[in-house]
């Protein structure tokens, strides 16, 4: 029984090793079979990858072939493009040696030409003395004493000539040496002249209150220019400052408005502002009274007040370097005087005379000719005709139809053309200025303009509500460009246009 269990027992495990040796042998096969697959695979694609390097290398290879023929095409173009310049240099050359060859036989014969003429000269040099010496019985020393005489004669009429000429060339130079010196020494006085037109000059208790008008970052300096339309300037100068404007009026309230602020000691934007409008309140009552006092003078009351106004505010007004006040009473009484021994109406013609340039006192504001404000003031107050007649006919808008207003036009150029009286270099600069400000302010949302510096800088003021930052840009070329087109003027001219945005609040 043990026996048949162990026979049985070697069986199972003989039978287990056959099975299990063939399924390894067919396991073994399958592996084999699959890798023999994806060799041929991988044989196959690293074919079809040794082909396309072939390919690739065939592309390259004609790729190189063609711009190797390039390159030697344009090499042999430029090598005949070379052999062309060489060629055409050669056919220069030799056409400039052709010239010179032409040239240099062309000297020849002018020098042998030359070389005939000397001799020819000299022959009948020879023969003309020879001649002499036959027809006058001269020797040759005689006749060449007489040739030198003549041509000695000939050559101080030449070098009279000459010195003619240069004592010409010397006076017109002593003219311009003269000329140049004039200028100058014009141009020193008119520098004079300028300054005491043109600014005052404030004096300070200390150089401290330099440092308090700039203020901080320049703020008060800022807001004074800006509100007195002047150009305030602060140098080295110790205990000084000076306030610059070509318009009167304008240049006194800004020097009251400092001198007060100074003595003050408060300098501020907002303590600035309230003296400037105190100081324009003040000016306004001073102008009326000062236009009162003289029509008291004259005893010419009654008389509109604004005109009394406008009279006194000619005392900030000059004409040709003239002050238009002090030109006003002098052909005033001149008008009085010449009317009374014409047997006119001296009342009249004092009234008419005073009243002959009136509208001067409104061009810096207004613009325009004096001439038509000073009428249209006169017709709107009801002043007398000859009045009116007066203020045309001394610019020969009309003629004078009365003793009174032949009388105002005769003090008017009296008082003008006496030496001294007029400045035209003055009036044409402050017509100047005046223009490229009423360019300004003509201009929409323009609040206000001042031109300082001397004319060469103008500030526009222009409503923040209305314009930005981008159109005031294109504002200051506009003006910019309008100034060089209507205006002339030395130099250049610089615009700047402020844009200032204030906001204001109050705390009950």
């Amino acid at each position: 029984m043990i026996e048949t269990i162990g026979l049985s027992s070697i069986a199972g495990v003989v039978l287990g090793v056959v099975s299990c040796y063939f399924w390894l042998k067919s396991s073994t096969q399958s592996k084999f079979s699959y890798m023999e697959l994806e060799s041929r695979a991988k044989a196959k694609a690293i074919e079809h990858e040794a082909v396309q390097i072939l390919e690739n290398s065939k592309v390259r290879i004609k790729a190189n072939e063609i711009e190797q023929e390039r390159e030697y095409q344009k090499r042999l173009s430029k090598l005949d493009e070379r052999q062309r310049s060489v060629i055409l240099e050669q056919k220069v050359m030799e056409s400039e040696k052709k010239r010179f060859e032409e040239k240099k036989k062309s000297l020849q014969r002018q020098e042998r030409n030359l070389e005939k003429l000397e001799q020819n000269k000299q022959a009948v040099i020879t023969e003309a003395i020879d001649k002499m010496e036959h027809i006058a019985s001269l020797t040759k020393e005689e006749a060449k004493a007489f040739i030198l005489e003549k041509v000695e004669e000939q050559s101080r009429a030449e070098v009279a000539d000459i010195v003619r000429k240069y004592e010409h060339e010397a006076k017109e130079e002593g003219e311009k040496k003269a000329n140049y010196i004039l200028a100058q020494a014009t141009t020193r006085y008119a520098g004079e002249f300028a300054g005491e037109r043109l600014i005052n000059t404030i004096t300070l208790p200390s150089d401290e209150h330099k440092g308090r008008i700039i203020g901080k970052e320049g703020r008060n300096i800022k807001s004074l220019e800006m509100l007195l339309g002047v150009d305030i300037i602060i140098d080295e100068t110790p205990g000084v400052i000076v306030v610059s404007s070509f318009n009167l009026y304008r240049r006194a309230i800004a020097t009251r408005v400092i001198e007060i602020l100074v003595e003050d000691g408060r300098i501020h934007p907002g303590r600035i502002e309230e003296v400037h409008e105190k100081v324009q309140k003040e000016f306004e009552q001073k102008t009326y009274e000062e236009g009162e006092n003289i029509v008291i003078d004259l005893g010419l009351f009654p008389m509109a007040e604004e005109l009394i106004r406008l009279l006194g505010r000619m005392k900030y007004r000059a004409s040709y370097g003239q002050n238009a006040l002090a030109h006003t009473l002098e052909v005033a009484n001149l008008a009085k005087v010449m009317a009374a021994n014409m047997g006119g109406d001296e009342k009249l013609a004092m009234r008419a005379g005073l009243l002959h340039d009136i509208g001067k006192a409104l061009t810096q504001e207004h613009g325009g000719s004096h001439v038509e404000l000073g009428v249209e003031l006169c017709r709107k107050y009801h002043e007398h005709p000859t009045v009116i007649n007066a203020i045309y006919a001394h610019h020969g808008y009309e003629e004078p139809d009365s003793v009174e207003s032949a009388a105002v036009c005769a003090a008017d150029k009296l008082s003008a053309a006496r030496p001294g009286a007029r400045r035209e270099v003055l009036e044409s600069f402050t017509k100047r200025v005046q223009e490229i400000e009423d360019i300004a302010t003509a201009k929409e949302y323009v609040t206000s303009a001042y031109a300082i510096n001397a004319g060469r800088e103008i500030r526009v003021f222009v409503n923040a509500d209305k314009i930005s930052d981008n159109e005031s840009v294109l504002l200051s070329k506009e003006i910019a460009k309008e100034i060089e087109e209507k205006v002339q003027y030395p130099g250049e001219i610089k615009v700047n246009v402020i844009r200032e945005t204030r906001a204001t609040a109050y705390a009950k």
